[in-house]
């Protein structure tokens, strides 16, 4: 009888001490941000280019996000990076449950004579909106005057656009005083 008293007060000791344990280590880890991303405007609008374009994007973004306490949604929607509405914004943040949501437009040269040559230089701009719609901050990378990058893939300068830009973002927004209240 005694043997049962002992053992059962262990195990509920145990159980007790494991539970204590796993709130210890909810409450020391940060929050995850969900950031909700649009597909970028593609300038110029030729619909060959889009659907490589949001892929290189996606991609650099996914493999950015991966070493942050962030977690990317991401929808199909195309809003125009110039005339943002705010109502908008803060609708799509609402129904996907979004903390932050970032606006993009990658826009890529134009080189030579014709309607489809284009140079590998894009310029990626982001803006980032907090889930009331309210922008927050914006920036832009430029893949040539950054780089000085003449060659390689446009593929690799949309994602080395991306990861500069998103690098920018991150930056101006420590910046600013709502780092200290939003955790971005």
């Amino acid at each position: 009888m005694m043997g049962k008293k002992i053992t059962f007060i262990i195990c509920t000791g145990l159980l007790f001490g494991g539970a204590l344990l796993l709130n210890a280590q909810k409450f020391t880890s940060e929050k995850v941000n969900k950031v909700l991303y649009f597909n970028p405007e593609v300038e110029p609008d030729i619909e060959e280019i889009k659907e490589p374009t949001n892929t290189a994007f996606f991609s650099a973004v996914s493999d950015n996000l991966s070493e942050r306490k962030n977690r990317m949604l991401k929808t199909e929607t195309q809003i125009s990076f110039d005339s943002i509405d705010q109502k908008t914004i803060a609708d799509y943040c609402l129904n996907n449950d979004a903390d932050f949501a970032i606006v993009p437009k990658v826009k890529y040269f134009k080189v030579g004579f014709g309607k489809y040559v284009f140079s590998n230089q894009v310029v990626v701009s982001m803006k980032l909106f907090d889930a009331q719609g309210n922008l927050l901050t914006e920036t832009d990378y430029d893949t040539y005057k950054k780089n000085m990058r003449l060659l390689g893939s446009t593929v690799n300068s949309v994602k080395i656009g991306t990861n500069g830009a998103i690098k920018g973002i991150l930056k101006q927004f420590r910046k600013t005083k709502h780092s200290s209240d939003t955790g971005f």
